[in-house]
């Protein structure tokens, strides 16, 4: 078919529907011709129309543009890009490949995609991802808006959206488990626990083949598209189907008052090393994306562990960066962003760290991402480590130093106790900063990546031999205590105390400053099985078991009641740090041991106690812990007259006596309180 095309614009990049066309756009400095493919099917073998463009009539400055009269919303497209195939160079050329628009914002033939027909010579027409012209004007929001709700009301969930559901005992239909639709389902389970925001893992259109076979990429850290939800996820089988349920998704959570954040993967793409496929960036100007060795060009400088490195700072690559956040704020509404490792964003474009980078000062600054929550994991697998100075007092970070501290504090290490006060003061040695929220810092105990909450009560040593890597990936680091069996165990002694141990880490992630973050599943006991790293685990090891709801119901309810605590009192919500005076009529904290005002700061401490007190609201707690393995005896503080302390938490204690909601907690008579070993304990004085 011959067709009639116009010159187009620069601008936007991408495909964009007008009312009597298309407009395509796509950046590439180096090569020496492109072609923009029409397909009249997803899996079609060859193009229906090839559509060549004229480097004077459709090129300004390194920009290639074009408009298709005629043409409008779900043309699937792809393009075919000349130049040098010099990699010695940085020119990584391949007309053969078919390539996905960078820009793309949805994508299809994910059911025939070959990452090895993208990784060898040859024609991969067939076997390639393809692009879909999205019209952005035809989705009913309803009104609907990010809900910008402040860090000290935010509780965070995080989930992956396919294993959340995918489960046949989840109670969805089967064709809607493991996809956003099936997700909208839970949305009452995740109100009535209490969280506020969901993190999810990656649902960018991920390289669910970037595993060694026959496993998947299951975590999706692996990007193809930095614009297109990952198809996977959608029920709806449509061209647009996964745009519009990401939507519709995103709609009902905030119906339910939850926000929604995205795991985002600016770092590396699933284009890997040197011999990885040739899909997108790769085949447009690899030189343009990527930091490559300086000594050999043919090679990938790897800060990322995964094969390649994304040039952040450069101006084509940063400003796709930029792009996409601002899409997925404006056109799909989502509430913010968890940044993985961060600190790439950070080096320059040769892969050096630098202060000031401009892409985190662009980022942090920009007016459409002003009300987005922006959350980084500062560090790389280069060797960075920049937690709370990675750029300035905008960004929340993941606080690695309080779940270690955390972790080694409640399985009863040493010289644990003075980092343990820092941690539950919202890290002060940490972030300094006086304008920075206390807020800043992301606290958690567990993540994705590594030991689920149970699994750090049951195993000392990781169990990856399903990964097929001889146990040799996941971190050695684990801090974890199997409480004397390795695994399970019918010992009823163990069990009580894995599950005491289990609450002692909910009540400090969800009494300290800062705001926490809870793993999936950790709320009922999800086991992997001592798997600290089940990417590539899409199966029942990585989903969520359900059935774990019916099994472990106080553990729920714990959660729950601790979570409802925590809103229903305003010293769990502030946004400035506690000041540390007794005298203060601000919100403040005293310090003491198992002797009032007295903490133990020694090497061999295994206790601190601390009061928190709020003049203005008349509230008033003392919270003491003690990792010891023996039971110690509490001074407790003096109360004015006609008050009474009252018993809100003690993990030693059995159901339903571990906790108490604020208006029936029991009295507590007497100067002391007796903590049993390894056990937390939380008063209120109310009169």
């Amino acid at each position: 078919m011959n067709l009639e095309v116009l010159s187009g614009q620069s601008f936007p990049l991408g495909s964009t529907v007008y009312p009597n066309g298309v407009n395509f756009c796509v950046f590439s400095k180096n090569c020496i011709a492109i072609e923009l493919l029409l397909f009249d099917s997803p899996d079609a073998s060859e193009p229906t129309d090839i559509i060549p463009f004229n480097p004077k009539q459709n090129k300004t400055f390194y920009y290639w543009h074009i408009f298709v009269p005629g043409i409008e919303a779900g043309q699937i497209y792809g393009y075919r890009v000349y130049g040098l195939y010099k990699p010695e160079l940085g020119y990584r050329f391949d007309p053969e490949k078919v390539l996905l628009d960078p820009y793309a914002k949805a994508i299809v033939n994910t059911e025939n995609y070959s990452r090895s027909a993208a990784s060898v010579p040859g024609n991969n027409c067939a076997q390639a991802l393809k692009g879909v012209v999205i019209d952005k004007r035809t989705y009913d929001w309803e009104g609907d808006k990010p809900l910008e709700l402040p860090y000290s009301q935010t509780i965070i969930y995080e989930l992956h959206v396919g294993g959340f559901t995918r489960n046949p005992n989840s109670g969805i239909a089967p064709e809607k488990r493991g996809t956003y639709a099936g997700l909208v389902e839970k949305i009452p389970y995740l109100k009535d626990l209490g969280i506020t925001a969901v993190e999810l893992l990656p649902i960018h259109q991920f390289d669910q083949q970037d595993a060694v076979p026959p496993r998947s990429n299951y975590w999706g850290y692996s990007t193809i598209s930095f614009f297109a939800p990952h198809r996977e996820y959608s029920f709806c089988r449509d061209d647009f189907g996964p745009v519009n349920e990401f939507r519709d998704m995103v709609k009902a959570f905030h119906k339910a008052g939850i926000e929604v954040i995205l795991d985002v993967v600016y770092n590396h793409t699933a284009e890997g090393n040197e011999d990885g496929p040739t899909l997108s960036f790769r085949g447009f100007d690899n030189s343009m994306y990527y930091i490559l060795e300086k000594d050999n060009l043919a090679y990938y400088s790897n800060y990322s562990g995964c094969g390649n490195t994304i040039k952040a700072n450069h101006e084509i690559s940063g400003q796709l960066i930029i792009d996409s956040l601002r899409y997925w704020v404006s056109e799909m509404h989502v509430d913010g962003f968890r940044f993985d490792l961060a600190s790439i964003l950070s080096r320059d474009k040769e892969g050096n760290p630098i202060d000031d980078a401009p892409i985190l000062w662009i980022i942090k600054s920009d007016p459409v991402l002003a009300g987005a929550k922006l959350i980084v994991e500062a560090w790389d697998a280069g060797g960075l480590y920049q937690v709370g100075s990675l750029a300035g007092d905008r960004f929340g970070e993941w606080n690695g130093q309080f779940r270690d501290d955390v972790r080694r504090f409640v399985k009863g290490d040493e010289e644990q106790v003075e980092k343990l006060a820092y941690r539950i003061m919202g890290s002060p040695d940490i972030y300094p900063h006086p304008d920075r929220e206390v807020h800043c810092s992301i606290n958690f105990v567990t993540c994705h990546d590594g030991f689920t909450l149970n699994d750090l009560v049951c195993y000392n040593e990781k169990h990856n031999e399903a990964n097929g890597e001889e146990n040799r990936d996941g971190s050695e680091y684990n801090f974890s205590w199997n409480c004397g069996v390795e695994g399970s165990t019918d010992d009823l002694y163990i069990q009580a105390l894995r599950l005491q141990q289990i609450k002692n880490f909910w009540v400090i992630l969800l009494l300290s400053q800062g705001t926490p973050m809870m793993l999936m599943g950790d709320e009922v006991c999800r086991t992997q099985f001592g798997n600290n790293n089940a990417y590539c685990q899409d199966n029942e090891l990585g989903w969520f078991d359900w059935s774990d709801v019916g099994k472990h119901p106080d553990v729920l309810r714990f959660v729950k009641s601790l979570i409802r605590f925590k809103k229903e009192l305003h010293l769990f919500q502030l946004e400035d740090i506690l000041e540390v005076d007794i005298q203060s009529e601000l919100p403040h904290v005293i310090w003491h041991g198992v002797r009032i005002g007295k903490p133990d700061l020694a090497e061999n401490s295994r206790t601190i106690a601390f009061s928190l007190y709020h003049p203005e609201k008349g509230e008033h707690l003392h919270i003491m812990l003690n990792s010891y393995w023996e039971p110690l005896n509490f001074q407790l503080p003096p109360l004015s007259k006609g008050e009474r302390w009252h018993r809100l938490v003690d993990t030693a204690l059995a159901v339903p006596n571990d906790i108490s909601s604020l208006n029936v907690a029991p009295p507590i008579t007497g100067k002391y309180y007796h903590l049993s070993p390894r056990c937390a304990v939380v008063l209120i004085a109310q009169s």
